[in-house]
Protein backbone atom coordinates (compact mmCIF):
# COMPACT_ATOMS: atom_id res chain seq x y z
CA UNK A 1 0.00 0.00 0.00
CA UNK A 2 1.18 3.44 -0.85
CA UNK A 3 2.07 5.59 2.17
CA UNK A 4 -0.54 8.16 1.27
CA UNK A 5 -3.23 6.15 0.87
CA UNK A 6 -2.25 4.14 4.09
CA UNK A 7 -2.12 7.66 6.04
CA UNK A 8 -5.65 8.05 4.24
CA UNK A 9 -7.24 4.88 5.48
CA UNK A 10 -5.77 5.38 8.94
CA UNK A 11 -7.06 8.99 9.64
CA UNK A 12 -10.62 7.43 8.33
CA UNK A 13 -9.93 4.79 10.47
CA UNK A 14 -9.20 7.42 13.39
CA UNK A 15 -12.42 9.60 12.03
CA UNK A 16 -14.58 6.53 12.77
CA UNK A 17 -13.71 5.40 16.15
CA UNK A 18 -13.64 9.34 17.46
CA UNK A 19 -16.82 10.36 15.64
CA UNK A 20 -20.46 10.30 16.31
CA UNK A 21 -19.95 8.02 19.58
CA UNK A 22 -18.64 4.98 17.07
CA UNK A 23 -15.57 4.85 20.13
CA UNK A 24 -17.12 2.07 22.03
CA UNK A 25 -18.98 0.14 19.33
CA UNK A 26 -15.82 0.02 17.48
CA UNK A 27 -13.52 -0.95 20.05
CA UNK A 28 -15.99 -3.63 21.37
CA UNK A 29 -16.20 -5.33 18.11
CA UNK A 30 -12.79 -5.49 17.73
CA UNK A 31 -12.05 -7.19 20.98
CA UNK A 32 -15.01 -9.58 20.93
CA UNK A 33 -13.42 -11.53 18.24
CA UNK A 34 -10.23 -13.66 19.75
CA UNK A 35 -7.77 -13.09 22.36
CA UNK A 36 -4.59 -14.24 21.10
CA UNK A 37 -4.50 -16.96 23.87
CA UNK A 38 -7.41 -18.46 21.55
CA UNK A 39 -10.58 -17.84 24.16
CA UNK A 40 -13.11 -16.68 22.66
CA UNK A 41 -13.78 -13.04 24.20
CA UNK A 42 -17.10 -12.55 26.13
CA UNK A 43 -17.98 -10.42 28.70
CA UNK A 44 -15.73 -11.96 30.98
CA UNK A 45 -12.74 -11.14 28.88
CA UNK A 46 -10.78 -7.87 29.38
CA UNK A 47 -7.85 -6.20 27.91
CA UNK A 48 -6.23 -3.21 29.02
CA UNK A 49 -3.07 -1.57 27.22
CA UNK A 50 -0.26 -0.07 29.85
CA UNK A 51 2.14 2.51 29.11
CA UNK A 52 4.82 4.33 31.47
CA UNK A 53 5.39 7.81 32.13
CA UNK A 54 3.33 10.49 30.23
CA UNK A 55 4.79 14.06 30.17
CA UNK A 56 2.83 15.92 27.69
CA UNK A 57 3.04 19.23 26.57
CA UNK A 58 1.76 19.10 23.12
CA UNK A 59 -1.55 18.14 21.78
CA UNK A 60 -1.81 14.65 20.01
CA UNK A 61 -4.43 14.78 17.61
CA UNK A 62 -2.45 16.75 14.97
CA UNK A 63 0.42 14.26 14.59
CA UNK A 64 -0.62 12.50 11.17
CA UNK A 65 2.66 9.64 11.03
CA UNK A 66 1.17 6.12 10.00
CA UNK A 67 3.30 4.72 13.10
CA UNK A 68 1.82 7.00 15.62
CA UNK A 69 -1.88 6.64 14.45
CA UNK A 70 -1.61 2.84 14.17
CA UNK A 71 -0.62 3.18 17.77
CA UNK A 72 -3.72 5.29 18.23
CA UNK A 73 -5.82 2.44 17.09
CA UNK A 74 -4.02 -0.02 19.34
CA UNK A 75 -4.68 1.62 22.52
CA UNK A 76 -8.55 2.58 21.37
CA UNK A 77 -9.31 -1.05 20.37
CA UNK A 78 -8.40 -2.38 24.28
CA UNK A 79 -11.04 -2.37 27.27
CA UNK A 80 -9.22 0.01 29.12
CA UNK A 81 -5.57 2.16 28.49
CA UNK A 82 -3.74 3.24 31.02
CA UNK A 83 -0.68 6.37 31.74
CA UNK A 84 0.93 8.19 34.74
CA UNK A 85 0.24 11.58 34.21
CA UNK A 86 3.72 13.48 35.10
CA UNK A 87 2.49 16.86 34.64
CA UNK A 88 0.41 19.19 36.05
CA UNK A 89 -2.51 21.04 34.12
CA UNK A 90 -3.70 24.41 34.63
CA UNK A 91 -3.86 28.18 33.47
CA UNK A 92 -0.90 29.47 36.03
CA UNK A 93 -2.97 29.95 39.12
CA UNK A 94 -1.05 28.33 41.38
CA UNK A 95 2.69 29.08 42.70
CA UNK A 96 5.31 26.64 41.89
CA UNK A 97 6.69 25.86 45.23
CA UNK A 98 10.75 25.52 46.18
CA UNK A 99 11.23 21.75 45.58
CA UNK A 100 9.74 20.46 43.06
CA UNK A 101 10.31 16.71 41.10
CA UNK A 102 12.91 18.01 38.95
CA UNK A 103 11.29 20.87 36.27
CA UNK A 104 7.88 22.53 37.51
CA UNK A 105 6.28 20.18 34.95
CA UNK A 106 2.73 21.80 33.46
CA UNK A 107 0.29 21.54 30.53
CA UNK A 108 -2.60 23.36 29.40
CA UNK A 109 -6.01 22.17 30.59
CA UNK A 110 -6.87 20.83 27.09
CA UNK A 111 -4.52 18.38 27.12
CA UNK A 112 -6.38 16.13 29.53
CA UNK A 113 -9.18 15.87 26.77
CA UNK A 114 -5.72 14.78 23.94
CA UNK A 115 -5.26 11.76 26.45
CA UNK A 116 -8.86 11.08 26.48
CA UNK A 117 -8.78 11.04 22.55
CA UNK A 118 -6.14 8.73 22.23
CA UNK A 119 -8.00 6.03 24.24
CA UNK A 120 -6.58 6.86 27.79
CA UNK A 121 -9.11 5.94 30.62
CA UNK A 122 -7.12 5.42 34.05
CA UNK A 123 -4.02 7.43 35.20
CA UNK A 124 -1.92 7.40 38.15
CA UNK A 125 -1.38 10.84 39.63
CA UNK A 126 1.14 9.64 42.26
CA UNK A 127 4.88 10.52 41.19
CA UNK A 128 7.19 13.02 42.30
CA UNK A 129 5.61 15.82 40.31
CA UNK A 130 2.12 15.61 42.37
CA UNK A 131 3.08 18.60 44.06
CA UNK A 132 5.03 20.80 42.06
CA UNK A 133 2.44 23.49 42.00
CA UNK A 134 1.22 22.83 45.19
CA UNK A 135 -1.54 21.29 46.84
CA UNK A 136 -4.07 24.16 43.99
CA UNK A 137 -1.81 22.67 41.31
CA UNK A 138 -3.16 19.03 42.30
CA UNK A 139 -6.38 19.82 42.60
CA UNK A 140 -6.72 21.54 39.85
CA UNK A 141 -4.92 18.62 37.79
CA UNK A 142 -7.27 16.05 39.41
CA UNK A 143 -10.46 18.15 38.59
CA UNK A 144 -9.23 18.63 34.88
CA UNK A 145 -8.32 15.28 34.54
CA UNK A 146 -11.60 13.75 35.66
CA UNK A 147 -13.69 16.45 34.04
CA UNK A 148 -11.82 15.16 30.76
CA UNK A 149 -13.23 11.68 31.91
CA UNK A 150 -9.64 10.24 32.93
CA UNK A 151 -10.25 7.92 36.28
CA UNK A 152 -7.14 9.40 38.49
CA UNK A 153 -5.91 7.48 41.47
CA UNK A 154 -3.05 8.11 44.06
CA UNK A 155 -3.62 11.85 45.00
CA UNK A 156 -6.38 13.24 47.41
CA UNK A 157 -7.89 15.41 49.96
CA UNK A 158 -6.20 12.92 52.47
CA UNK A 159 -3.90 9.85 52.68
CA UNK A 160 -7.23 7.85 52.80
CA UNK A 161 -8.13 9.32 49.45
CA UNK A 162 -5.14 8.91 47.85
CA UNK A 163 -5.01 5.42 48.67
CA UNK A 164 -7.98 4.52 47.93
CA UNK A 165 -8.92 2.52 44.65
CA UNK A 166 -10.89 4.50 41.84
CA UNK A 167 -13.13 2.93 39.53
CA UNK A 168 -13.69 2.90 35.40
CA UNK A 169 -16.53 0.91 34.13
CA UNK A 170 -16.33 -0.64 31.01
CA UNK A 171 -18.43 -2.72 29.20
CA UNK A 172 -16.36 -6.40 30.06
CA UNK A 173 -16.28 -5.02 33.92
CA UNK A 174 -15.48 -2.89 36.47
CA UNK A 175 -11.40 -1.91 36.43
CA UNK A 176 -10.14 -0.47 39.68
CA UNK A 177 -5.91 1.41 39.99
CA UNK A 178 -4.69 1.70 43.20
CA UNK A 179 -1.32 4.15 42.77
CA UNK A 180 1.43 4.81 44.60
CA UNK A 181 4.85 6.54 44.59
CA UNK A 182 8.27 5.95 46.29
CA UNK A 183 9.50 8.72 44.78
CA UNK A 184 8.28 11.73 45.75
CA UNK A 185 9.02 15.58 47.77
CA UNK A 186 8.19 15.57 51.08
CA UNK A 187 5.58 18.01 50.90
CA UNK A 188 3.84 16.18 48.69
CA UNK A 189 2.97 12.89 51.24
CA UNK A 190 -0.46 12.73 51.75
CA UNK A 191 -1.98 12.44 55.65
CA UNK A 192 -4.99 11.63 57.55
CA UNK A 193 -6.74 13.54 60.15
CA UNK A 194 -7.44 12.61 63.93
CA UNK A 195 -10.32 15.10 63.39
CA UNK A 196 -9.30 18.02 65.21
CA UNK A 197 -7.10 19.50 62.00
CA UNK A 198 -7.90 19.14 58.91
CA UNK A 199 -6.01 15.64 56.92
CA UNK A 200 -3.34 16.83 54.84
CA UNK A 201 -4.01 16.71 50.94
CA UNK A 202 -1.00 15.04 48.68
CA UNK A 203 -0.32 11.72 47.18
CA UNK A 204 -0.35 7.60 48.67
CA UNK A 205 3.72 7.70 49.79
CA UNK A 206 5.40 4.37 49.90
CA UNK A 207 8.28 5.22 51.72
CA UNK A 208 11.79 3.13 51.74
CA UNK A 209 13.80 2.31 54.51
CA UNK A 210 17.53 1.75 53.04
CA UNK A 211 20.16 0.73 55.11
CA UNK A 212 23.95 1.20 53.74
CA UNK A 213 25.04 -2.59 55.03
CA UNK A 214 29.34 -1.65 54.94
CA UNK A 215 32.28 -3.96 54.98
CA UNK A 216 34.50 -4.72 57.97
CA UNK A 217 36.82 -2.08 56.04
CA UNK A 218 34.51 0.48 55.15
CA UNK A 219 32.64 0.48 58.20
CA UNK A 220 35.96 1.26 60.30
CA UNK A 221 37.26 4.38 57.82
CA UNK A 222 33.02 5.05 58.80
CA UNK A 223 33.51 5.13 61.74
CA UNK A 224 37.05 6.83 61.62
CA UNK A 225 35.90 9.65 60.44
CA UNK A 226 32.46 9.83 62.23
CA UNK A 227 34.11 10.28 65.16
CA UNK A 228 36.98 12.76 63.71
CA UNK A 229 33.69 14.80 63.46
CA UNK A 230 32.26 14.76 66.94
CA UNK A 231 29.44 11.89 65.67
CA UNK A 232 29.52 9.47 68.85
CA UNK A 233 29.46 5.91 67.91
CA UNK A 234 27.38 3.74 70.76
CA UNK A 235 26.81 0.78 68.67
CA UNK A 236 29.65 -1.80 67.23
CA UNK A 237 27.37 -2.75 64.70
CA UNK A 238 25.03 0.11 63.71
CA UNK A 239 24.84 4.03 63.36
CA UNK A 240 22.51 6.58 61.90
CA UNK A 241 24.73 9.50 61.07
CA UNK A 242 24.00 12.41 58.25
CA UNK A 243 20.52 11.29 57.81
CA UNK A 244 21.26 7.33 56.37
CA UNK A 245 21.43 4.50 58.67
CA UNK A 246 24.97 2.19 58.56
CA UNK A 247 25.95 -1.13 59.29
CA UNK A 248 28.45 -3.32 59.70
CA UNK A 249 28.58 -6.37 57.32
CA UNK A 250 30.65 -8.85 55.21
CA UNK A 251 30.54 -6.85 52.13
CA UNK A 252 28.84 -3.49 50.49
CA UNK A 253 25.52 -3.41 49.85
CA UNK A 254 22.69 -1.15 50.02
CA UNK A 255 19.41 -2.87 51.49
CA UNK A 256 15.99 -1.03 50.66
CA UNK A 257 12.88 -2.42 52.24
CA UNK A 258 8.82 -0.90 51.54
CA UNK A 259 7.73 0.93 55.13
CA UNK A 260 5.65 -1.98 56.67
CA UNK A 261 2.51 0.60 57.82
CA UNK A 262 2.33 2.08 54.46
CA UNK A 263 2.78 -1.28 52.82
CA UNK A 264 -0.35 -2.91 54.67
CA UNK A 265 -2.56 0.10 54.09
CA UNK A 266 -1.92 0.18 50.31
CA UNK A 267 -2.51 -4.14 50.67
CA UNK A 268 -5.87 -2.97 52.31
CA UNK A 269 -6.95 -0.34 49.45
CA UNK A 270 -6.26 -3.82 47.16
CA UNK A 271 -7.94 -6.12 49.36
CA UNK A 272 -11.00 -3.34 49.21
CA UNK A 273 -10.82 -2.69 45.54
CA UNK A 274 -10.39 -5.99 44.66
CA UNK A 275 -13.92 -6.88 46.37
CA UNK A 276 -15.57 -4.12 44.25
CA UNK A 277 -14.02 -4.86 40.68
CA UNK A 278 -13.56 -7.56 38.17
CA UNK A 279 -9.94 -6.27 37.45
CA UNK A 280 -7.37 -4.56 40.11
CA UNK A 281 -4.31 -2.31 38.84
CA UNK A 282 -1.56 -1.45 41.24
CA UNK A 283 0.35 1.70 39.78
CA UNK A 284 4.16 2.11 41.21
CA UNK A 285 6.07 5.42 40.45
CA UNK A 286 9.85 4.26 41.92
CA UNK A 287 12.82 6.02 40.40
CA UNK A 288 15.25 4.24 43.05
CA UNK A 289 17.60 1.21 41.59
CA UNK A 290 19.33 -1.75 42.15
CA UNK A 291 22.55 -2.18 40.86
CA UNK A 292 21.99 -0.12 37.73
CA UNK A 293 19.06 1.80 36.52
CA UNK A 294 17.16 -0.47 34.53
CA UNK A 295 17.36 -3.14 37.38
CA UNK A 296 14.23 -2.58 40.61
CA UNK A 297 15.39 -2.25 43.71
CA UNK A 298 14.92 -4.52 46.54
CA UNK A 299 11.92 -2.84 48.22
CA UNK A 300 10.15 -3.02 44.70
CA UNK A 301 10.55 -6.63 44.08
CA UNK A 302 8.81 -6.65 47.60
CA UNK A 303 5.77 -4.25 47.22
CA UNK A 304 5.01 -5.44 43.93
CA UNK A 305 4.74 -9.01 45.32
CA UNK A 306 2.94 -8.61 48.15
CA UNK A 307 0.20 -6.14 46.09
CA UNK A 308 -0.09 -9.61 44.15
CA UNK A 309 -0.60 -11.42 47.45
CA UNK A 310 -3.36 -8.81 48.53
CA UNK A 311 -5.17 -9.63 45.48
CA UNK A 312 -4.03 -7.24 42.37
CA UNK A 313 -4.25 -8.16 38.92
CA UNK A 314 -1.70 -6.41 37.84
CA UNK A 315 1.43 -3.92 38.81
CA UNK A 316 2.50 -1.59 36.84
CA UNK A 317 5.86 0.77 37.73
CA UNK A 318 7.22 3.65 36.09
CA UNK A 319 9.88 6.50 36.58
CA UNK A 320 12.80 5.55 36.20
CA UNK A 321 12.27 6.63 32.45
CA UNK A 322 13.95 3.11 31.18
CA UNK A 323 12.20 -0.54 30.91
CA UNK A 324 12.91 -2.93 33.66
CA UNK A 325 11.72 -6.56 33.39
CA UNK A 326 9.03 -8.33 33.36
CA UNK A 327 7.94 -10.60 36.33
CA UNK A 328 5.12 -13.40 36.51
CA UNK A 329 4.31 -13.75 39.88
CA UNK A 330 1.28 -16.19 41.18
CA UNK A 331 0.07 -16.00 37.69
CA UNK A 332 -0.27 -12.29 37.57
CA UNK A 333 2.04 -9.60 35.64
CA UNK A 334 4.83 -7.59 37.25
CA UNK A 335 6.21 -4.85 34.83
CA UNK A 336 8.82 -3.12 37.07
CA UNK A 337 8.86 -0.58 34.56
CA UNK A 338 7.39 0.55 31.22
CA UNK A 339 9.73 3.39 30.45
CA UNK A 340 8.15 6.51 28.70
CA UNK A 341 5.14 6.94 26.66
CA UNK A 342 5.21 10.51 26.17
CA UNK A 343 8.41 12.72 27.25
CA UNK A 344 8.23 16.53 25.92
CA UNK A 345 9.41 17.87 29.08
CA UNK A 346 11.90 19.90 27.30
CA UNK A 347 8.23 22.10 25.60
CA UNK A 348 7.33 23.69 28.25
CA UNK A 349 6.16 27.47 27.79
CA UNK A 350 7.12 28.95 31.03
CA UNK A 351 9.41 27.65 34.37
CA UNK A 352 9.76 29.54 37.64
CA UNK A 353 13.19 31.20 38.22
CA UNK A 354 14.03 28.47 40.69
CA UNK A 355 14.45 26.11 37.49
CA UNK A 356 16.88 28.62 35.90
CA UNK A 357 18.30 28.62 39.07
CA UNK A 358 18.92 25.44 39.84
CA UNK A 359 20.69 24.51 36.25
CA UNK A 360 22.37 28.03 36.13
CA UNK A 361 20.69 29.13 33.03
CA UNK A 362 19.77 33.10 32.18
CA UNK A 363 16.18 33.72 32.42
CA UNK A 364 16.51 36.11 29.56
CA UNK A 365 17.16 33.19 27.31
CA UNK A 366 13.70 32.06 28.14
CA UNK A 367 12.86 27.82 28.41
CA UNK A 368 14.61 26.81 24.92
CA UNK A 369 18.02 28.37 26.72
CA UNK A 370 17.42 26.45 29.47
CA UNK A 371 17.25 23.28 28.44
CA UNK A 372 20.18 23.83 25.90
CA UNK A 373 22.17 24.63 29.23
CA UNK A 374 20.30 21.77 31.45
CA UNK A 375 21.07 18.91 28.54
CA UNK A 376 24.67 20.54 26.64
CA UNK A 377 22.68 20.76 23.50
CA UNK A 378 21.36 17.57 23.66
CA UNK A 379 24.90 15.79 24.73
CA UNK A 380 24.10 14.57 28.07
CA UNK A 381 21.05 13.49 30.08
CA UNK A 382 17.97 12.48 28.29
CA UNK A 383 18.31 13.64 24.86
CA UNK A 384 21.74 11.86 24.76
CA UNK A 385 20.33 8.51 26.60
CA UNK A 386 18.68 6.12 23.50
CA UNK A 387 17.30 3.98 26.77
CA UNK A 388 14.71 6.78 27.51
CA UNK A 389 12.90 7.13 24.15
CA UNK A 390 12.70 3.30 23.32
CA UNK A 391 9.80 1.33 25.36
CA UNK A 392 6.45 -0.96 25.14
CA UNK A 393 2.83 -0.75 25.17
CA UNK A 394 1.81 -4.12 27.01
CA UNK A 395 -1.51 -5.24 26.46
CA UNK A 396 -2.43 -8.69 29.05
CA UNK A 397 -5.34 -10.00 29.07
CA UNK A 398 -7.50 -11.93 31.10
CA UNK A 399 -10.43 -14.00 31.15
CA UNK A 400 -12.28 -14.47 34.27
CA UNK A 401 -9.62 -12.89 36.10
CA UNK A 402 -7.32 -15.47 34.68
CA UNK A 403 -4.34 -14.25 32.81
CA UNK A 404 -4.36 -15.59 29.31
CA UNK A 405 -2.01 -13.22 27.35
CA UNK A 406 0.28 -10.68 27.53
CA UNK A 407 1.72 -8.46 24.49
CA UNK A 408 3.96 -6.27 24.23
CA UNK A 409 4.17 -3.63 21.09
CA UNK A 410 7.61 -1.41 21.13
CA UNK A 411 7.50 1.81 20.11
CA UNK A 412 9.98 4.61 20.01
CA UNK A 413 9.51 8.35 21.02
CA UNK A 414 11.85 9.35 18.33
CA UNK A 415 15.39 9.66 20.05
CA UNK A 416 17.95 11.91 18.09
CA UNK A 417 15.37 13.73 16.29
CA UNK A 418 14.90 17.85 17.25
CA UNK A 419 12.98 18.57 20.11
CA UNK A 420 10.40 20.11 18.15
CA UNK A 421 10.07 16.00 16.82
CA UNK A 422 10.71 13.98 19.46
CA UNK A 423 9.00 12.83 22.63
CA UNK A 424 5.33 11.91 20.85
CA UNK A 425 4.95 7.68 20.63
CA UNK A 426 5.24 5.20 17.73
CA UNK A 427 4.82 1.71 16.66
CA UNK A 428 8.63 1.26 15.83
CA UNK A 429 9.53 -0.42 13.06
CA UNK A 430 10.60 -4.04 13.00
CA UNK A 431 14.36 -3.83 13.29
CA UNK A 432 14.09 -1.07 16.11
CA UNK A 433 11.23 -3.21 17.52
CA UNK A 434 13.39 -6.69 17.80
CA UNK A 435 16.31 -4.55 19.47
CA UNK A 436 13.63 -3.20 22.28
CA UNK A 437 11.92 -6.82 22.67
CA UNK A 438 15.47 -8.28 23.20
CA UNK A 439 16.42 -6.14 26.05
CA UNK A 440 13.19 -6.20 27.92
CA UNK A 441 13.77 -10.51 27.16
CA UNK A 442 17.36 -9.57 28.88
CA UNK A 443 16.17 -7.87 31.59
CA UNK A 444 13.33 -10.14 32.14
CA UNK A 445 15.24 -13.69 32.43
CA UNK A 446 16.23 -12.78 35.96
CA UNK A 447 12.45 -13.15 36.89
CA UNK A 448 11.99 -16.44 34.99
CA UNK A 449 10.23 -14.73 32.70
CA UNK A 450 10.62 -15.77 28.30
CA UNK A 451 9.52 -13.65 25.88
CA UNK A 452 9.50 -14.10 21.69
CA UNK A 453 9.37 -11.87 19.11
CA UNK A 454 6.77 -12.47 16.65
CA UNK A 455 5.50 -10.55 13.38
CA UNK A 456 6.43 -7.43 15.34
CA UNK A 457 5.08 -8.05 18.79
CA UNK A 458 7.17 -9.37 21.77
CA UNK A 459 4.93 -12.01 23.42
CA UNK A 460 5.46 -13.39 26.80
CA UNK A 461 5.42 -17.07 26.89
CA UNK A 462 3.33 -17.89 29.97
CA UNK A 463 2.96 -21.30 29.77
CA UNK A 464 6.91 -21.26 30.55
CA UNK A 465 6.47 -18.69 33.69
CA UNK A 466 3.67 -21.41 35.02
CA UNK A 467 6.51 -24.32 35.21
CA UNK A 468 8.76 -22.26 37.48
Amino acid sequence: MAASSELNLLRVLALLVTGLGWAGTWSATLAAQTSSAGIPADAQTISVALTGDTIITRSLSVEPAPAFQKLIILLRAQDAAFTNLEISLHDYEPYPLVESGGLHTRAAPAIAKELVWAGFKLASFANNHTTDWGTLGMRLTLRHARDAGLVTAGAGESLREARAAQFLETTKGRVALVATASTFTTEARAGNSLGDIPARPGLSALRVNTTNVLSPTAWSALVGVAGELGQRVTAAERMSWLGQSFARGDRTEVLTTPHPGDLAEIAASVRSGRGLSDLLIVSIHAHEAGSTLDVPAQFLTTFARAMIDAGADAVVGHGPHVLRGIEIYQGKPIFYSLGDFVLENDMMERLPLDDYESVGADPAKGVAGLVDVRWNHDKRGAPATRKNWESVVAIPRWHNRVLTAIELHPITLGFGQPRTRRGRPALADDVLGRQIVDDLKRLSAPFGTQIEYRDGVGRVMLDAAARK
